[in-house]
């Protein structure tokens, strides 16, 4: 376990690509020719920044990659995301050149009457290369259980599936593509995103699951487009799945942020600054 915590860094340097920021612009159905070199990065497009480069040999058996950082498997086989923490303190800017570090901060052990469970506290920072600080400090937090525990047994609940109602205000409906674009510019292969059939037949969930960093990503571009915020810091918390092909609900007031799911129930919180 210590090995992991002090292990040094992974650091490595980061192109804030033009193209890749265009193609984060058509999975969002913006216009990809308004951005160009020597804009400001939008708040939240650095995702594509934190991919690593885990080989396929390498991956874990339900597919994560470890977005820069080998996760270590704990003998733990299922993995879902908790929260993260994202505090901007200065801009990127696309087309330069970026120093990612990234590290385990912590790693907590559980054992609870339902079963084996582990906290596993990632951070990544986001550099220009010629500043000294850096420009975006996330963390992002793990948590690794077993396969017989379920989700219900973690505050994660499984629900039947409405008929959606598409004439709510500020609601999405997550299709396969959207998910299928974000996992890959994310370079996450975390097959709870991808293959329905594992989703279903092993880890028992009635259908693909949204990426955490996808609603995040959805919520802080309500905030710039809808909202008009300037984000500083956001401190997300998952509190159950967002599934595939059902509708979710974005909603701001005065500093809190909540995306309900199709049951109408807050699916995730954010406290927003």
């Amino acid at each position: 376990m210590q090995d992991y915590l002090s292990a040094s860094p992974i650091k490595s340097k980061e192109l804030c690509s033009l193209t890749m920021v265009r193609r984060v612009a058509a999975m969002l159905d913006l216009e990809t020719q308004s951005f160009s070199e020597g804009d400001i990065l939008p708040k939240g497009w650095h995702f594509f920044m934190l991919a690593g480069e885990t080989r396929k040999s390498e991956l874990r058996n339900d597919g994560f990659p470890g977005l820069g950082v080998p996760i270590p498997n704990l003998g733990l086989p299922r993995l879902l995301l908790g929260g993260r923490t994202v505090a901007y303190h200065g801009e990127i800017v696309i087309g330069s050149m970026i120093e990612k570090s990234s590290f385990i901060k912590s790693i907590t052990e559980k054992t609870t009457k339902n079963g084996q469970m582990a906290i596993v506290t990632l951070q990544h920072e986001l550099r220009p290369i010629l500043d000294s600080n850096p420009a975006i400090i996330e963390t992002q937090t793990y948590i690794l259980k077993e396969l017989g525990m379920r989700n219900e047994e973690l505050g994660m609940k499984n629900r039947e599936l409405k008929i959606p109602n598409l004439k709510l205000p500020n609601s999405i409906i997550p299709d396969e593509t959207l998910l299928f674009h974000y996992s890959a510019l994310g370079f996450n292969s975390h097959k709870i995103h991808l293959d329905r059939n594992y989703t279903q037949q092993v880890e028992g969930l009635p259908d693909l699951v949204v990426n955490g960093g996808l609603a995040t990503l959805l919520m802080t571009e309500f905030l710039r487009k809808e909202k008009g915020v300037d984000l500083k810091a956001i401190k997300v918390k998952h509190i159950a799945p967002l599934y595939c092909n059902r509708p979710l609900r974005l909603d701001y007031e005065n500093g809190e942020g909540k995306i309900y799911d199709d049951n109408d129930e807050v699916a995730v919180q954010y406290e927003i600054n």
